[in-house]
């Protein structure tokens, strides 16, 4: 196989694919990331329930601000709610979008 032809095959594929247990450590990682998200759930149902009191609290006082607001932090906070609990399909989403790139 003449260099040019290699070379231009490796363009196309370079024969480099996810592997699963390739680095000491892996396991570690996943569980390290898992708490981090989990800490991050929970971090957002506080802010969740902290922000609909303050909605409440400025709806029922006639504060137009803290109800705004509360409003903007619960739309927030379930937001952010969506895509900690939705971030492992979105990644395995895009990663297989990504193999499907020629």
């Amino acid at each position: 196989m003449k260099l040019a032809q290699h070379l231009q095959y490796l363009a196309y594929d370079p024969g480099v694919s996810p592997k699963g247990g390739g680095l000491p450590g892996l396991d570690v990682l996943k569980k390290v990331i898992g708490s981090i998200n989990l800490f991050g759930i929970v971090a957002t149902v506080g802010a969740l329930v902290l922000s609909a009191v303050i909605w409440a609290w400025g709806h029922h006082s006639g504060g137009h601000q803290a109800e705004q607001n509360g409003k903007k932090g619960t739309t927030i906070a379930a937001g952010v709610a969506l895509l900690l609990g939705a971030a492992n399909g979105i990644v395995a989403f895009f990663s297989a979008m990504g193999t499907q790139v020629h």
